[in-house]
């Protein structure tokens, strides 16, 4: 009995792995898929109806000095969003889209806090 136990995790040992490499082109997304927030904040007024209308709390508002002086912009966390594209909806300068990406691996959860810098 311990020998043919023995004999079983030998095999499986010396057996290839199974694990597939991570592929180095992305796969196409659906049409309606909602990923990444983009911000541009050239167009961005300000208004905070992104913030008000996000059900989740998940956008404030945060100071950001520009060309133009201090503006307050969308600060988003990502670890909250349920990418309902509320935000993008109500934003009457369309300068808040959710864009196609999907590149979410973080290794510390205070990287998924993005702020108006960062949603380029």
């Amino acid at each position: 009995m311990v020998i043919k136990s023995l004999a079983g995790v030998a095999k499986e040992a010396l057996r290839s792995p199974e694990t597939l490499e991570y592929p180095e082109e992305r796969e196409a997304v659906a049409d309606n898929y909602r990923g990444i927030h983009k911000l541009d904040m050239k167009t961005c007024i300000s208004c905070a109806a992104c913030a008000r209308i996000c059900p989740n709390q998940t956008i404030n508002m945060v100071e950001v000095n520009t060309e133009r002086g201090k503006k307050e912009m969308p600060e988003i966390n990502f670890e909250r969003c349920l990418f309902c594209a509320l935000c993008e909806e109500v934003c009457p300068t369309a300068c808040l889209v959710l864009t196609k990406d999907y590149n979410f691996e973080k290794f510390d959860r205070r990287e998924f806090i993005n702020r108006p810098e960062d949603l380029k």
